[in-house]
């Protein structure tokens, strides 16, 4: 099984539960400006090794999160 496949087996598992309110998933203001101060923070060159660490956390939550997203709006389209 490859990584993609794994993100799809997760998001669509995750569009399952209730399509629509996996559409209405957004994060928390707290996390959204952490995770734009470790943006700036690796554009300016100054990421530690563990804030590189949380960075790809949040990079691999965000793509399952969009794939969780465009699995639901299938489900709804599909009626």
């Amino acid at each position: 099984m490859t990584v993609q496949a794994v993100y799809d087996h997760i998001a669509d598992f995750i569009a399952s539960m209730d399509p629509q309110k996996v559409l209405e998933l957004k994060a928390p203001p707290s996390i959204s400006i952490r995770l734009e101060d470790l943006i700036d923070k690796e554009k300016e060159g100054n990421l530690t090794l563990e804030e590189k660490d949380e960075l790809d956390h949040y990079v691999v939550l965000e793509r399952l999160i969009r794939l969780a997203k465009a699995h639901a709006r299938l489900r709804l389209s599909q009626g």
